[in-house]
């Protein structure tokens, strides 16, 4: 049985945000990496959550009179998320990946400390999964 950590992409190589950045910084960094999601992370090191494309949608909708230029103002830990990727372990085995994949772009992984040490993106565990449907 394989274990996540053999998946890993570490979080020096992941784009992701404080929970403390605001919308503008969000869309930025989205729209230069063209990610629709990324991981958030709070001052303390530990996966805060997961910020996405629809979650910056609803906020604009619920919020008309958010002008562009009020972006800067608007921390991303005080927008409402749609969903919570739950994260995993580091020594979770890659088969509890699986199902979590169907609907997350990618699974957060923590540490023993709850700190977050990267993610495992989707396109590693279908890789995992074609190599075991092929070999």
């Amino acid at each position: 049985m394989k274990i996540a950590a053999f998946y890993l992409t570490p979080k020096e190589e992941v784009v992701w945000l404080h929970e403390d950045s605001t919308i503008r910084q969000a869309l930025e960094k989205m729209e230069y990496h063209r990610y629709t999601a990324l991981p958030l992370v709070n001052k303390a090191g530990k996966y805060a959550g997961t910020l996405t494309e629809g979650d910056l949608l609803w906020t604009f909708k619920r919020n008309p009179e958010l002008k562009f230029k009020d972006l800067y103002k608007m921390r991303l830990k005080d927008i409402p998320k749609q969903q919570w990727n739950e994260p995993i372990s580091i020594n979770s085995p890659i088969e509890e990946l699986i199902p979590l994949a169907v609907n997350q772009n990618f699974i957060p992984v923590v540490d023993d400390q709850q700190n977050f040490i990267g993610i495992i993106k989707r396109s590693t565990i279908i890789n995992y999964l074609y190599q075991l449907l092929t070999t």
